[in-house]
């Protein structure tokens, strides 16, 4: 952008289009110094035990189905026991009148949970670089796994940190979902991906990190493997986009040193959450790797997103409500300052 485009989009209402979706944010940076008066969170609980016996994830203690948890001494991995999806469902579909109208199919798929750590007071943000690093190589194997599973097409790891996210348990984890379809925003992803390939003959993410890289207004922090970026088109305040360095598509194309790279960048992402408002930063993330269906994707690019509710400070959240929800996602505070903010941060 020129100078003068720069002016009138630091000022102005506008629109930014995000190419991973085919979606539209307004932004509307000048309504960050509107007055607050909604809801405020409570502010999260003071620091954890090591161990609580309470804990249904804490090594040696019981779970909700009886199950004892072993003395685990890294990562640990489970079966969901109130799992969201079966292994087993019949084949069956359904559409009333053949309208397409009222339709449904079944879906088949594997839910597991993943310990990051047995000790209960740890988080990806407090955690050393070199103990994320076997949290990598779980997800790498899990992937690997679930991936070669008859029926599977799509496995998405996820976290969701913090009660304000959903998450029922403190205990540092995740969860992997494998699924027979592939979920609607990775197929989004998927065909934008592919169309932008077919037009441009490259690929969309190389070509945005690329840009991102020469602008260097959004990046928050990189190193040689992965780069972190509030996306141009973020919706969530401190919304950040991973993008591998190296154009692959999934956890089992990882290469020598990528590990350790992206376990330290994991770290300073987290590390440097904590510090915006000076509490354990409440998140959503995952990782999108290429669909599993037995076919090449030159077209995918490995990635990943954080999507962090906090707007103004510890207790006060961004709400997707009324027009956001009727009509279009929208943001005060730009991509950039809040990029400048994590940047300022970033440890």
């Amino acid at each position: 952008m020129g100078n003068y485009l720069d002016a009138v989009f630091r000022e102005s209402p506008h629109r930014r289009f995000n190419p991973l979706s085919n979606e539209w944010v307004l932004v509307s940076p000048h309504r960050t110094q509107r007055p607050w008066q909604g809801a405020v969170e409570a502010m999260p609980q003071a620091q954890r035990p090591k161990y609580d016996p309470s804990c249904y994830l804490c090594p040696g203690n019981q779970r909700a189905n009886g199950a004892l948890n072993p003395q685990y001494h890294s990562t640990f991995v489970f079966e969901n026991d109130f799992a969201a999806l079966k292994k087993d469902v019949p084949c069956s579909h359904l559409d009333v009148n053949n309208k397409g109208l009222l339709v449904a199919e079944t879906e088949s798929g594997i839910c597991r949970v993943m310990c990051f750590s047995p000790r209960h007071d740890l988080t990806l943000a407090t955690m050393a670089a070199q103990d994320i690093e076997p949290v990598i190589r779980e997800w790498t194997a899990q992937t690997r796994e679930l991936s070669s599973t008859h029926g599977i097409r799509h496995v998405q790891i996820f976290e969701n940190r913090g009660e304000m996210m959903g998450a029922s348990n403190p205990h540092p984890h995740c969860q992997i979902w494998a699924t027979a379809t592939v979920p609607q925003a990775p197929a989004r992803e998927f065909f934008a991906q592919q169309n932008y390939r077919e037009k441009n003959g490259a690929c969309l993410l190389c070509d945005y990190v690329e840009i991102e890289r020469e602008q260097k207004a959004r990046v928050v922090c990189e190193n040689d493997g992965f780069i972190s970026v509030v996306p141009f088109w973020a919706v969530w305040p401190f919304e950040i986009l991973v993008c591998s360095r190296r154009h692959f598509g999934s956890f089992t194309e990882f290469q020598a040193g990528e590990v350790a790279q992206l376990s330290a960048l994991l770290k300073r992402i987290t590390s440097t959450y904590d510090c915006v408002f000076d509490v354990p930063f409440p998140y959503s993330m995952g990782f999108h790797q290429h669909p599993f269906d037995g076919e090449s994707h030159p077209e995918w690019h490995f990635h990943a997103h954080f999507y962090p509710p906090l707007l103004r400070s510890a207790t006060v959240r961004k709400f997707m409500v009324g027009f956001e929800m009727l009509g279009t996602p929208q943001r005060d505070i730009t991509p950039e300052l809040a990029a400048e903010k994590l940047r300022s941060i970033a440890k």
